[in-house]
C-alpha cells in the first residue's frame, strides 16, 4: 500500500471519528434540552436554580450553581462600580485607570523586603512604566491638568461628580485644540469652576483663584473663552446655593438657613438680585437671618467666612430687608 493511500485512509478514518463524536454531542445536548418524561422543552429557572420542563412542569435538576454575581446593577455606572475584575474606569485619570501601577513598597508578595539588586530593578521598572503611560505630549498634558484639577478640588472640598465633570470638560478642550496660547493651569481652573457651577455646588471666583496657580485676571479670561468655544450651558449662580455652606461654617442652626432662603426668594421676586454678586447676597442673607432669628453673628465673622467685605454685607443687608417689607 502506497504512502498516499495510507494518508488518505487515515484522514477518512479521522473524519468519520469526528463526525461520530459530533453526533454523540448533538444527541446528548438534545437529551439535556428535552424532558425525559414527555420530551418537552427544558428551560432554566435561574432565580430558583432549577431546570424544569416547560410542558409538564417536571423538575429535572435543582440546586444548580449560580455562576453570576451576587449583586444587581441597574445601570452601566453601577455595573462598573460593583465589578470585581478591576477598578472602574474614571475620567479623572489620563488613561481612565486602565493601566497598571507598580507600587512604591519594595516588598514581595509575602511582605518581605527586597534585596538591593531587586530594589534597583523595580525602580527601573517604575521609571519605564511611567514613561510608557505617557507616551506623547498630549497624554503628558492631560496627566498634569487632571492632577491640577484633583488638587484644587480637594482644597475646595468639591465632590467626585464635580471632578469627573471638570475632567470631561478639560478633555473636550484638549480634543478641540483650545489650549495653544493658554496655560494648562488656566484651562484646568476654568474647567473646574464651570463644572462646579453646572453641578449646583458653586464656589466663588475668589475662592477658586486662591487655590489656583494663576492670577484672577487670566482665570476669568480663560473661563469666558472655554465657555464660549465649548458652548457650555452654565446658569447664573443661585445665591441660595451658597447659604448651606456658609451657615455650616458659621455653626448656625437650620432655622437661620431657612430664613435666609426666604429672604433671597423675596429679593428675587422683587428683582433685587439682578446684577448683584451671588456670594454677597448669600452673605447678607445669612447676616440678616441670624439677626431676625436671635442667633446673632457679627459682620466681621460673616465677612471672614464668606470673603465678602463688611460694606457689601451692610448694603445688601438693607436691600434684602426692604424687599422683605415690600413682600409682606
Amino acid at each position: 500500500m502506497s504512502d498516499t493511500t495510507i494518508r488518505t485512509y487515515s484522514s477518512d478514518r479521522q473524519q468519520n471519528e469526528n463526525e461520530s463524536e459530533s453526533e454523540v454531542e448533538v444527541e446528548s445536548s438534545d437529551e439535556r434540552l428535552s424532558c425525559p418524561e414527555c420530551g418537552g422543552r427544558v428551560v432554566n429557572d435561574e432565580e430558583h436554580g432549577e431546570s424544569i420542563c416547560a410542558d409538564c412542569g417536571l423538575v429535572i435538576e435543582e440546586d444548580s450553581i449560580d455562576r453570576g454575581p451576587e449583586w444587581r446593577a441597574f445601570n452601566s455606572t453601577e455595573k462598573d462600580n460593583k465589578s470585581r475584575v478591576g477598578a472602574p474606569t474614571t475620567n479623572m485619570m489620563h488613561d481612565k485607570g486602565l493601566s497598571t501601577n507598580i507600587g512604591w513598597q519594595d516588598k514581595d508578595a509575602y511582605g518581605n523586603s527586597l534585596s538591593s539588586s531587586q530594589r534597583q530593578k523595580m525602580q527601573r521598572l517604575r521609571k519605564w512604566n511611567e514613561r510608557f503611560r505617557t507616551r506623547n505630549s498630549k497624554e503628558r498634558n492631560l496627566k498634569q491638568a487632571l492632577g491640577e484639577i484633583e488638587r484644587m478640588a480637594s482644597a475646595l472640598g468639591l465632590p467626585k461628580e464635580v471632578r469627573e465633570t471638570a475632567s470631561v470638560i478639560y478633555r473636550r478642550a484638549l480634543s478641540e485644540d483650545l489650549l495653544p496660547g493658554r496655560s494648562i493651569e488656566g484651562v484646568a481652573t476654568s474647567a473646574l469652576y464651570a463644572a462646579a457651577r453646572q453641578m449646583q455646588t458653586p464656589r466663588s471666583i475668589d475662592e477658586v483663584a486662591n487655590v489656583s496657580r494663576i492670577d484672577a485676571m487670566e482665570f476669568k479670561r480663560t473661563y469666558r473663552y472655554i465657555v464660549r468655544e465649548l458652548g457650555l450651558e452654565v446658569a447664573p449662580a443661585d445665591p441660595a446655593s451658597y447659604v448651606p455652606r456658609f451657615a455650616s461654617e458659621l455653626d448656625l442652626p437650620d432655622e437661620v438657613e431657612r430664613r435666609a432662603r426666604e429672604l433671597l426668594d423675596n429679593a428675587k421676586e422683587d428683582g433685587v438680585t439682578s446684577g448683584k454678586s451671588p456670594v454677597g447676597l448669600a452673605a447678607a442673607a445669612i447676616y440678616a437671618s441670624s439677626l431676625l432669628t436671635n442667633h446673632k453673628v457679627t459682620q466681621s465673622e460673616v465677612s471672614e467666612v464668606t470673603d465678602v467685605s463688611e460694606v457689601t454685607i451692610r448694603n445688601r443687608y438693607q436691600e434684602l430687608l426692604e424687599a422683605t417689607e415690600v413682600a409682606a
